[in-house]
Formats: structure tokens, sequence, C-alpha cells
């Protein structure tokens, strides 16, 4: 059974979307092994967005996912991190599909309500740095 991290962030948090978007993904017949509701620090966004951390963005990146809390997930299923992200959909919602949850989701790439893991690599080291 495979494992991946997601995370709803900040605006999916404030917009009331937690329970929406969980029940997508049990419906989609994952597991949630682990949640939990907590706030990001400026360090803690730093080491998350590192890979970004040359690019113009970054700042506004940190101050936007820690602006409010964050909802964090373990979810297992059959090939995990991949079905999540098709879930997920594409990280510009403008290019989401419909029935994604970016594309009924997000408006803009700057807050597009969700996180998930890219491999199964990634997915392990973001479990350890949310969840111990």
């Amino acid at each position: 059974m495979e494992r991946t991290f997601v995370m709803i962030k900040p605006d999916g948090v404030a917009r009331g979307l937690i329970g929406r978007i969980v029940n997508r993904f049990e419906e989609k017949g994952f597991v949630i092994a682990q949640a939990q509701l907590l706030y990001l620090s400026a360090e803690q966004a730093g080491v998350h967005y590192a890979h970004l951390k040359s690019k113009p963005f970054f700042g506004e990146l940190v101050d936007y996912i820690t602006s409010g809390p964050v909802f964090a997930m373990i979810l297992e299923g059959h090939q995990a991190v991949q079905n999540a992200r098709t879930l997920i959909g594409f990280t510009n919602p403008i290019e989401a599909q419909a029935g994604t949850i970016r594309g009924d989701y997000a408006l803009i790439v700057d807050s597009n309500v969700i996180h998930g893991s890219d491999s199964v690599e990634n997915a392990e080291i973001e479990i350890k740095r949310f969840f111990g």
C-alpha cells in the first residue's frame, strides 16, 4: 500500500472545503491514515518550499502558506501519489479539468487550495516533515 502527503492550503481551510476535499479522497478509495490541522512557521514553509527559493515569488509563497491553518493528511491507497495528483488536478487551476479539486475549487495559481506530493520519495520526506 503506497502512501502520499496531501495538504489543504489556507485558502481551502478558510473556505470550509476540508470536508468536501476529504470526502473526494475517501470516495476515490483512499484511506486517511493520519490528519491534523496546523499552522506552519516561516521556517517550516521555507523548508517545504526550499526547491523554489530562487524564484521571485518565494517570499509571497511563504507568506501565503503561513497565513492561516493548513490541513495535512497522510493518504494510503493503490498508487497513492499518482492517483492523488490526478484527483487534485494541474497546479494552475485554469488548466485543471472540471472534476478535479483544483478545477472545481481554485481560481488562481497563487492560492490553489491544495498540495500533493509529486513522487513517492517526496511523499515520504513530506510525511516525516509534517508527522515526524
